[in-house]
């Protein structure tokens, strides 16, 4: 009798651990799914197009581009590209996603394979742009010979933390593209700050390269 109810016990002891391991074991099958669908949501939310400009809520507007504001080249191999931007401003990033900044006027690049826009791919694109809100476009214009598309959209940044006050950017969008590569350029500046002919220059010097 003692040994069957030593078996017993044992066999018991053996089933109860059965049931901590797999409970045990549970934690981890859900963190790999949470993962999967993290992924998943991650990838189905990305778009390749780039977002509204962003200005910053803690910088004054900036002043125009000074008449005699120098022009320097910027080029990239990999996207195959080159335009000019004011001497002085910090660059961010590099290849296919660039951004020149002086304060709150921005220009950035961004460029994606991507067939060539129409006037109803523009205009699901911009509607993705989230806080932005459109003043006009697509209008179809010719920059260096070629055909493209600009849009005109405002941005607001978040309500500075201690004056709650916001920069309202004023930005022109211009969707360039050639051979299976597209870009969308984007030029802002703080509304009243005239910019017009030195964000002209910059637009019409692009080069597919």
């Amino acid at each position: 009798m003692p040994a069957r109810v030593a078996v017993f016990v044992f066999a018991a002891a053996l089933l109860v651990a059965g049931c901590a391991s797999s409970k045990s074991s549970a934690p981890s099958t859900t963190g790999r799914t949470a993962t999967s669908n993290a992924t998943a949501s991650g990838k189905t939310t990305t778009n390749s197009a780039p977002s509204a400009l962003q200005a910053e809520a803690n910088s004054a507007a900036t002043g125009d581009v000074p008449d005699n504001q120098v022009f320097i080249g910027f080029r990239d191999t990999a996207p195959a590209y080159s335009m000019k931007y004011p001497e002085g401003w910090a660059q961010q990033g590099k290849g296919a996603r660039v951004t020149f900044r002086d304060k709150n006027n921005i220009v950035r690049v961004v460029v994606t394979p991507g067939a060539t826009p129409t006037a109803a791919s523009i205009r699901a694109d911009v509607r993705r742009l989230r806080g932005a809100h459109v003043q006009s476009g697509p209008q179809l214009l010719t920059i260096s010979g070629a055909r493209e598309f600009k849009v005109v959209y405002t941005t607001a940044s978040p309500p500075n933390a201690v004056t709650g006050k916001r920069v309202t950017l004023l930005v022109d969008r211009y969707y360039l593209s050639r051979a299976g590569k597209e870009a969308i350029v984007d030029l802002g500046t703080p509304v009243g700050v005239d910019n017009v002919d030195a964000y002209r220059l910059m637009i019409e010097s692009f080069r597919w390269r």
